[in-house]
């Protein structure tokens, strides 16, 4: 094992529903569509949001023009608020670097997760960080994680992953030959549904991780 590969929401940092969900109700409200037409977009137009700009996709939602600069403007500054370490996370980081390990960083995500990167603590942690909105792929398809496996110069079976299993992301790893570790917190199951009959190992806290290497 000479690299470790990390998802970022629900596994990195935290993910707040209840800003994510009032951010959802802001641009409904600007779409003027009533709930179950901006249900079937919001589906619709996920991939989209999360490999190209965001502005396309929303407009594709239906915000209109006019609305469009501060809806954008509220979806960045939400993410500047919110993308930040669990406890524990960098001291982690920072002693597998420190053991010699390559680190990566590989986020399903739309853009103003990559734009807001530079000003967060997890900036300069990483050998390689490859987000979806940027590259073009997301998890699980498999030239997402071969990208960062190649951009932290290990090859993908010398790595390990570790995520909370959201978009088929820990088979995926494992399809390219990682081999794969799902996180969850202790004493609650798994977020996603589809993580819960993971029959993998787990962890509970990214310290765990220390143990695994």
């Amino acid at each position: 094992m000479r690299g470790v590969i990390f998802d970022l929401w629900g596994t990195l940092a935290d993910w707040d529903a209840d800003e994510s969900n009032a951010f959802r109700r802001t641009i409904a409200s600007a779409t003027g569509h009533d709930e179950v037409r901006f249900a079937e977009l919001w589906g619709q137009t996920y991939r989209q949001r999360e490999t190209g700009p965001l502005a396309e996709a929303y407009r594709a939602l239906g915000v209109p023009e006019a609305e469009l600069d501060r809806v954008l403007a509220e979806r960045h500054a939400y993410t500047r608020r919110t993308l930040q370490p669990r406890d524990g996370v960098v001291s982690t980081l920072q002693e597998l670097r420190r053991r010699g390990f390559r680190l990566g960083l590989v986020s399903a995500c739309s853009e103003d997760v990559a734009v807001a990167w530079p000003d967060t603590p997890f900036a300069g942690l990483f050998d390689a960080e490859v987000f979806s909105a940027t590259c073009g792929y997301m998890k699980p398809d498999p030239e997402i994680f071969l990208l960062t496996a190649q951009g932290a110069g290990v090859e993908p079976d010398e790595c390990l992953f570790v995520g909370d299993g959201a978009n088929d992301e820990l088979a995926g790893a494992e399809r390219v030959g990682m081999r794969s570790v799902l996180i969850h917190r202790l004493g609650e199951e798994p977020m996603w549904p589809e993580a819960r009959d993971w029959p993998g190992p787990r962890i509970t806290s990214i310290a765990e991780v220390l143990d695994l290497v």
